[in-house]
């Protein structure tokens, strides 16, 4: 059975010989390319940044987690429209998604790391301003005692 130029451009996999139709770059449709095409989830993050998508949303639907992050997201993106206190109205959504990722420590490990020490960084912060503002109290507090030479 022979099949004609058009219909091996509509199933390339059919062809698996060299001289197989080549398939054109997504980003540039004049590039002809001999790249696989792209599966769906490329497909789809690739649609997603073309939205606007953020790279760290696209990671984050990329894991186990996806459906968990978007009910997290909602929660998110409702509660600044709806001008409300995000910490208070999106903790469980906030927990649940903690939980997932540190039951996928596999895919969300480098996620959780940064956090962590983005978390250690914030608390020698505060320390620092809680030792500078003591230092600042003492120091007004020994200028009051000092006798007023006249």
């Amino acid at each position: 059975m022979s099949s004609s130029p058009s219909e091996k451009s509509q199933n390339p996999q059919s062809d698996h010989t060299a001289d197989h139709p080549k398939t054109l770059h997504p980003q540039n449709p004049d590039q002809e390319s001999t790249e696989p095409s792209p599966t769906l989830e490329e497909t789809e993050n690739q649609e997603a940044e073309e939205e606007g998508e953020c790279g760290f949303c696209l990671f984050m639907k990329g894991g186990a987690c996806k459906e968990v992050f978007i009910n997290w997201e909602k929660c998110i993106e409702e509660g600044e429209k709806n001008n409300e206190d995000i910490v208070d109205k999106c903790f469980e959504a906030t927990s649940a998604l903690k939980k997932c990722m540190e039951a996928n420590p596999d895919y969300y490990g480098p996620i959780l790391q940064a956090e962590k020490a983005a978390e250690q960084e914030a608390i020698k912060q505060l320390d620092k301003e809680k030792e500078a503002a003591a230092a600042a109290t003492s120091d007004s507090g020994e200028e009051q005692q000092k006798p007023a030479s006249s």
